[in-house]
This record gives C-alpha cells, sequence and structure tokens, in this order.
C-alpha cells in the first residue's frame, strides 16, 4: 500500500439539525403540535420517519398515519412552523463553534449538508457564522436528500474533495447512511436514537471530544480502508489449481 499523505483529511462535512445546532429538539415539538392537529401522537417507532428527514418525508409520513391528510398542506406548515421556531431559539451545541473555528484555523474546507429547507440553514449560518463554511447544501437542491446520498456527493464536488479522504458528522442513522453511501468517514455524535460503532464510523458522546487531531486519524484511516480496497480489486487471483 502506498504511503498516507502528511495530510489525510480533505474536508469536514457537517450535518446541522441535532449536530451542530440543537434545533432536533425544535424539530421534533413542531412535528408532534402538527401531529396533534392530527389526532395523533408520536411514539419512539416514528422516529426514524421524522428525524434527519426531509420536511416532504415528515409530512408523507404523518399524512400516511392520518389517512387522508394533505402531505403537500402538512409540508408547508412544517416548514413554516420550524423556520419561525428556528429564527428565535438558534442554540449551538456543546463543542460546535470551538470544532468549527479550530478546523478554519487548520485551513480545513467545511460544509453543511443538511436536510432542512434554504431559509432554516440560512438562519443557522447566519448564527453560527458563514466564514465557518465553505459551502453548504439543503433540502430541494439535489434530486434526493437524506438518506440518499445525493447532498454528501453535491457537497463532495463543490469542494473538489475525495470522498475516501473526508470526515461527515452526522447525529441520526438517517445521515449516517447518507454519508457512508457518500464514501466518507463517519464521526457519529447520537442525539436521540442510539447509532452503532462500525467500520469507518466512530461514535462520540459530544462533539467536545472531537478537534481536528481526531478528524485528522479518521480520514487516514479511512482513506487507508479505500486504498486497500481498491487493491484488492486491481489484485488478479492466480491460477487455482484442484
Amino acid at each position: 500500500m502506498s504511503a498516507v499523505p502528511h495530510r489525510a483529511l480533505h474536508a469536514v462535512l457537517f450535518d446541522m439539525d441535532g449536530t451542530l445546532v440543537d434545533t432536533e429538539r425544535l424539530w421534533l415539538r413542531t412535528v408532534e403540535e402538527e401531529a396533534r392537529g392530527l389526532g395523533l401522537a408520536l411514539t419512539e417507532a416514528d422516529l426514524p420517519s421524522v428525524l434527519g428527514r426531509a420536511v416532504g418525508a415528515c409530512a408523507e409520513h404523518l399524512a400516511s398515519r392520518a389517512g387522508g391528510a394533505d402531505p403537500a398542506r402538512l409540508a408547508a406548515s412544517l416548514g413554516r412552523r420550524f423556520t419561525e421556531r428556528v429564527r428565535g431559539r438558534v442554540v449551538p451545541l456543546p463543542g460546535a463553534l470551538e470544532l468549527l473555528t479550530a478546523l478554519r484555523t487548520a485551513g480545513t474546507p467545511t460544509a453543511l449538508v443538511s436536510a432542512s429547507p434554504r431559509p432554516v440553514v440560512d438562519t443557522v449560518l447566519d448564527v453560527l457564522g458563514r466564514d465557518l463554511f465553505t459551502t453548504s447544501v439543503a433540502e430541494g437542491e439535489t434530486p434526493r436528500t437524506k438518506p440518499s446520498p445525493d447532498p454528501y456527493r453535491a457537497a463532495l464536488t463543490a469542494l473538489g474533495a475525495d470522498p475516501a479522504r473526508c470526515v461527515a458528522v452526522e447525529d441520526t442513522p438517517t445521515g449516517v447512511a447518507s454519508a457512508e453511501a457518500a464514501g466518507c468517514t463517519v464521526l457519529a455524535v447520537p442525539s436521540y436514537t442510539p447509532i452503532p460503532p462500525a467500520p469507518r464510523r466512530t461514535v462520540v458522546r459530544t462533539l467536545l471530544e472531537a478537534d481536528p487531531a481526531l478528524l485528522e486519524r479518521l480520514a487516514t484511516t479511512g482513506w487507508e480502508s479505500a486504498a486497500a480496497r481498491r487493491l484488492e480489486h486491481r489484485t488478479v487471483p492466480g491460477d487455482r489449481r484442484h
């Protein structure tokens, strides 16, 4: 295997809701209110269809449970309520600003990759600081949203970065699936749903446990794994004798 480059880490791609800012709680409250208006009560069984999902996907889930509700109307109401909440109550999660600032100081490109609509993303960018991000991707700006890899692939293209040398930071299984399908190593910071460790996936409790050195190590491991897989694919098996 060839030597690892001096800096394996090309970029860090961040989810937004529940990862950098405490908006997952606001989103759940919004969905719960919308559900109550339909005569529904959210349960743990609903969380995979609600957390980390686009507004439209969540609206379709509520409509299917309600039986006959209009998904488009629900999506518009969810989006309006959530945007209003975020504008007044955006709170960075512990360690988020410190990590983003350290990456900027180190000259590491970053992206914000979200399943939230652009008005919500722009509100959060204004709070966190637009100068902390090289690019951003919002819901509706790719053919498919999470758990499809499309949002991460769009961010990687904008950054001109090799996914095997990038780390994605996510808080939900939906987001983790999106980032891994795009080829990124993942640092998971679970919010409401547990996320188990896996190959090329490290789990921490909060962003206070993360720093550029950790992300560099994760990128190095991911790059080495990808290089090993490429080498295996190029290897021609020898003759088999029976």
